[in-house]
């Protein structure tokens, strides 16, 4: 295998989630993922340059397959219900899927100091991630789908928001089913109060 090839990189990766996920940031060593990735430390070095590097490399990649997975999700349906119905079970879905990665990027906003790298950045890729929900929330209020009542950056805190949250809940609470039926139920939830109800025009 090529020490500087794609598949060293993912290589590293993967053993590098492993030991994040089970033992945390602060105690995994370098060496402990060369070993598992069976690579050399200059390897890790040439495409990571470091140990904090390569977490940050790991929430990233989070953050951009959420993205990607949101965008695929809302592209398929016609109607606004649909899409969010869309992304909130395809979400559920990566999740049940990866559900180390999604714990690593979580931590990078909620670990204690020292527990991850110190100048780890989220920040600019949530806020990427939001827009786009941002985005679609704009363009159905635009439609008539949304009633103008609402600000449109709050719709997508609150969506995108409460998606997350019933994500966590289910790591602390594995009993809580995340499927297409909760999402259904989620979006339903969230339509009632934002919605424009039957019979009513919305105000321009």
């Amino acid at each position: 295998m090529a020490k500087h090839g794609p598949e060293t990189r993912q290589q590293i990766l993967r053993a590098a989630l492993k030991r994040f996920a089970n033992a945390g940031y602060a105690a995994t060593s370098v060496q402990q993922i060369v070993g598992d990735a069976q690579v050399s430390k200059p390897a890790l070095y040439y495409h990571f340059h470091d140990k904090a590097g390569l977490f940050q490399a790991l929430v990233n990649e989070a953050l951009d397959q959420r993205l990607r997975v949101v965008q695929s999700a809302a592209a398929r349906p016609r109607n606004f219900r649909g899409q969010l119905v869309e992304i909130l079970a395809a979400l559920f879905d990566y999740f049940h899927k990866n559900r180390d990665l999604t714990r690593l990027a979580f931590s990078a906003a909620f670990a204690a100091p020292g527990e991850v790298p110190q100048d780890v950045c989220y920040l600019d890729r949530c806020q990427r991630n939001l827009e786009f929900m941002h985005s679609l929330m704009k363009r159905a209020r635009a439609a008539g789908e949304l009633d103008r009542r609402f600000n449109c950056r709050d719709l997508a805190y609150g969506f995108y928001g409460q998606a997350h949250l019933y994500i966590v809940a289910h790591i602390l609470m594995p009993h809580y089913r995340l499927d297409r039926v909760a999402a259904e139920r989620i979006v339903d939830l969230f339509l009632s109060g934002a919605g424009v109800k039957k019979g009513k025009k919305a105000r321009l």
